[in-house]
């Protein structure tokens, strides 16, 4: 476990060295499974039952001014325009950072007891529930819900998989997830995910960065390019072996 946080800590400096090309407003970057997210000033955290608030207003001295409750079980935070998403073994929890030292809950949607990654764009969030040692049920699936009203997610699509953890987008077009394989959909219409491609490489989170796609594994990161043109072009540019 020390080996995964430690690499995941890599890559998110990594993405904190680029400015955001999305216009959401991010300094850093994580994958689905990360813990913590930089908005502007203020650095995000979560742990088992709480949302913690960092001001980084003066860097030097970076100061806790706020923690708010969650629950039990919180697992991973998601950033994404003014919104944080926060997956737990039971559920999704959306919060608005409007008030940025402030966050308060917009809602929550509950399901079976696992392990819950959590990303969204503009309209939807998408979620992988996988069942492990750790997480409880047999449940290995893709989730979809509709987000255009924060307040009243809606469920939209189910999909069973192996066993799903990280995910990500490429573009508006594509979302990638680590299941036996790097599975690859199409998400043009978010309600009927179809997959197109697959990276035969098992991997538990995966980054991207315009066409750069890091995937992190038990046993390595793997740095490959992908191709908006042709989403079965994808070049594996270097790897890493622990």
């Amino acid at each position: 476990m020390r080996k995964i946080i430690s690499v995941l800590t890599i890559l998110f400096l990594i993405g904190c060295s680029d400015s955001d090309s999305s216009g959401s407003g991010e300094i850093g970057q994580g994958g689905s499974l990360a813990v913590f997210a930089i908005k502007g000033n203020y650095l995000y955290s979560v742990d088992e039952m709480k949302l913690n608030v960092f001001s980084l207003i003066d860097k030097e001295k970076p100061v806790k001014v706020n923690e708010i409750p969650i629950g039990f079980n919180i697992e991973t935070l998601f950033s994404y325009g003014e919104n944080l998403y926060v997956g737990s073994r039971n559920g999704m929890f959306i919060y608005s950072i409007k008030n940025p030292e402030n966050p308060t809950k917009l809602s929550a949607v509950q399901h079976f007891t696992a392990c819950d990654p959590v990303i969204a764009n503009n309209t939807h969030s998408f979620v992988t529930l996988n069942s492990n040692t750790f997480c409880g049920n047999n449940i290995n699936v893709l989730q979809v819900y509709d987000t255009k009203d924060l307040k009243n997610p809606k469920l939209i699509h189910s999909r069973t998989l192996a066993h799903p953890k990280g995910i990500g987008f490429f573009n508006t077009d594509y979302l990638l997830v680590c299941d036996d394989v790097i599975k690859i959909f199409n998400i043009q219409n978010p309600a009927e995910p179809v997959l197109v491609h697959s990276i035969d490489k098992e991997c538990f989170d995966v980054i991207i960065r315009n066409n750069t796609l890091f995937a992190i594994g038990n046993n390595g990161i793997y740095h490959y390019e992908l191709n908006s043109n042709n989403i079965k072009d994808v070049k594996l540019l270097s790897e890493i072996h622990f």
